[in-house]
């Protein structure tokens, strides 16, 4: 059975990629992102995900936001380098060890569908390839294919190294099966906003997520109200949440369309986001300001409490 605290923190923000006006990566506007995460309740950071836009980055923009979020901030951060293309994959995890990152993320190997023994070795070959720990990314809505209990704990067991998994599954009783089987020191990380109370329920130790580019403070909340045994507070708080787990994404805006459109209602220089997500039209904007207003609100009514 797994047992251990987050090693990367409870509430990770899995970072969109601020770009300029002309589509270029921009650090210095990274840099204050990530400082108002850690700021805002964020207390881990993962960065060039699938929020982040991963794939449309090249290795060299990929490997400078490591190097100026791992620089700007004292929480832990994780570098996604998983990719479809194993050779990739593993050749982009070395070259992130000297980043100054505390971890990698790596999803399954999208659009290939690889066997299990595919995946198997698929992710073999990245843990060996870094001294860093590894946290899984299972989420086959976007890849194809399931990584599952058995196997992620087969990795655990098999690679040292591979320490947690983002369940995005949506399947609350197969990341209880995990929590229950895996080996000590395995973790579980909730990969979907929406589900992190039940997932805390069943020993998830917290989420990577989305909302907390604007209610960071809320699920902090939710997650330690939950951690210290008050789960009539954590209900509470999580149904604040509903309409931020609602705006986060849709087939009209997908993550991480509204999570830029959120930043861009807080100031905060982020740009538009790279193609094929299209640039965002008014309507998102002002939407994304109704629920950013909602969640400063909400903010503000917990301090009064409090």
């Amino acid at each position: 059975m797994s047992g251990a605290g987050a090693p990367f923190g409870s509430v990770v923000t899995a970072m969109v990629t601020p770009f300029d006006d002309d589509g270029r990566l921009d650090l210095d506007g990274a840099v204050a992102l990530a400082r108002h995460l850690v700021d805002h309740g964020s207390d881990g950071l993962v960065v060039a995900g699938t929020t982040g836009e991963g794939p449309t980055l090249a290795d060299d923009e990929r490997l400078s936001l490591f190097r100026a979020v791992a620089e700007a901030v004292t929480v832990p951060v994780l570098g996604a380098t998983g990719t479809n293309d194993t050779a990739h994959s593993v050749a982009l995890t070395r070259a992130a060890d000297g980043t100054g990152i505390d971890g990698i993320l790596v999803v399954t190997p999208y659009y290939n569908r690889p066997s299990p023994e595919g995946l198997a070795a698929h992710f073999g070959a990245i843990a060996a390839a870094t001294a860093l720990p590894v946290m899984l990314y299972d989420i086959p809505v976007r890849t194809g294919r399931r990584i599952g209990t058995d196997l992620t704990c087969e990795l655990a067991r098999s690679h040292p190294t591979i320490v947690a998994v983002k369940d995005a599954t949506g399947d609350v009783a197969g990341a209880a099966r995990t929590v229950a089987q895996a080996p000590p020191g395995f973790v579980v990380y909730c990969g979907d906003d929406a589900l992190t109370l039940p997932f805390l329920s069943i020993g998830a130790v917290g989420v990577v997520s989305v909302a907390s580019h604007w209610a960071g403070s809320a699920l902090a909340h939710l997650v330690q109200a939950h951690q210290a045994g008050d789960v009539r507070t954590a209900a509470e708080v999580n149904r604040g949440l509903l309409s931020s787990y609602a705006f986060e994404a849709t087939d009209r805006f997908p993550n991480p369309m509204p999570a830029k459109a959120a930043c861009r209602a807080l100031g905060l220089p982020v740009g538009q986001c790279r193609l094929p997500h299209p640039p965002a039209p008014a309507e998102l904007d002002e939407a994304a300001a109704v629920i950013v207003a909602a969640a400063a609100a909400d903010a503000a009514d917990r301090a009064s409490v409090v």
